[in-house]
């Protein structure tokens, strides 16, 4: 079990945003950035500092690790 920061969890679906940026007319976010904007956004709502990598659903852990395994950026 690892902890991501805010900052870490902010910097991976700016990643993703990079590299699959927003489409559509509704700019939708790709499923990587996406799947990660909610444990995001709950943590700027419960004012967590970090989550744990466990405690991610399925497509977020996915996109967090293949974020990993691309060196972070």
């Amino acid at each position: 079990m690892s902890e991501i920061t805010i900052n870490e969890l902010e910097a991976a679906i700016n990643f993703w945003r990079a590299r699959s940026p927003s489409s559509g007319d509704e700019l939708s976010l790709c499923k990587e950035a996406s799947a990660l904007s909610k444990p995001y956004a709950l943590m700027i709502v419960q004012r967590r500092g970090t989550v744990s990598s466990d405690g991610l659903e399925a497509a977020a852990r996915d996109a967090w690790e293949a974020y990993v395994r691309a060196g972070r950026g």
